[in-house]
């Protein structure tokens, strides 16, 4: 099963979607025009659009409206990329060299602020304000899901609560809210809003546990990075969180002292990813993001059958079993 599989019933959406898309990233300024253009050279599954779209098509049908949320969506989770791999000091994204490695820091946080603003400045065009208020909301939540990420990274101090929070900001809050917006498009009614809201929180969180679990088991040709590359990076992921907190006071020192030290991290993350595996964080973490991808299913399950309906179902199918 591949994401186009899942997404068929609105594939020639997704299209209008993109050609759309295209026309709304192009600037006269030529260097803001030439690295637009690069970014959409690295555009991935595009599952958050293509999320907009089924939601929309599931609650009435997909129109004007819902083209230019998905527009909105897809211009806010560039910029949180680029800047995200400011931020990390990242080279490479998506198989391609990242734009801070090509342009440098400075040009590449303005870029993903030229994209912010484009998404407020479309949607204040258009009189979307319900959207602008959604998308304001997302990029709050997904703010201070960083900041507390930092924070916590920092003492080596966090717990599964504070995990759950971070991915809910970090990851859920912008699924949650192309959900919302593709239901908010093409209905009125609050509930179904609401229903699509909690599908997208439920598969956002599913989908950030599985992503952090690949960092385990995935395969480097697969994932486009290697095994240990969050350890090394000294993210504490729920695995790691649940290992520890079932380990004695020395075999946490023992992993914190690595986790601690850039030199260690590197040279000794299989340690930490065998000592995860034995105290059964895996397992743990795969069995809460199926607990969670549950509620995802269970959130929609009122919903008349229609080939959006069995979209959404098999998205969450798709996110648990994918190796990259």
């Amino acid at each position: 099963m591949n994401i186009k599989d899942v997404t068929a019933s609105v594939n020639d959406e997704i299209e209008i979607f993109q050609q759309r898309y295209k026309t709304v990233l192009y600037a006269q300024n030529t260097l803001v025009d030439k690295v637009t253009r690069y970014v959409l050279k690295q555009q991935g599954k595009q599952i958050r659009p293509a999320l907009v779209l089924l939601s929309a098509q599931l609650c009435g049908g997909v129109n004007e409206s819902s083209y230019r949320a998905a527009i909105m969506v897809e211009l806010l989770h560039s910029a949180t990329l680029i800047h995200d791999d400011v931020v990390d000091g990242a080279e490479m994204r998506r198989g391609l060299a990242s734009i801070n490695a090509l342009w440098k820091n400075k040009i590449s946080v303005l870029i993903g602020d030229y994209l912010l603003s484009r998404g407020l400045l479309y949607s204040l065009e258009h009189k979307d304000y319900g959207f602008l208020h959604m998308v304001s909301e997302a990029v709050r939540r997904m703010s201070e899901g960083e900041i507390l990420q930092i924070q916590k990274t920092r003492s080596l101090d966090i717990s599964e609560e504070d995990y759950l929070s971070v991915i809910s900001d970090k990851t859920a809050s912008l699924i949650s809210s192309a959900c919302a917006m593709g239901a908010m498009s093409s209905t009125t009614d609050e509930s179904a809003i609401a229903s699509l809201k909690s599908y997208g929180e439920y598969l956002g969180l599913a989908f950030q546990i599985r992503d952090d679990l690949l960092d385990y088991t995935g395969d480097s040709k697969k994932t486009g990075k290697e095994m240990g590359i969050d350890i090394k990076d000294k993210k504490i992921t729920l695995p790691l969180i649940y290992a520890l907190s079932h380990a004695s006071e020395s075999e946490q020192k023992s992993i914190r002292s690595i986790l601690k030290s850039a030199g260690k991290r590197a040279s000794r993350s299989g340690e930490v990813v065998a000592f995860v595996k034995n105290k059964g964080g895996l397992v743990y973490a795969a069995e809460v993001a199926e607990g969670l991808a549950a509620k995802a299913v269970s959130s929609i399950t009122h919903f008349p059958e229609s080939t959006a309906k069995r979209s959404l179902l098999q998205l969450v199918d798709f996110v648990m079993k994918r190796d990259n």
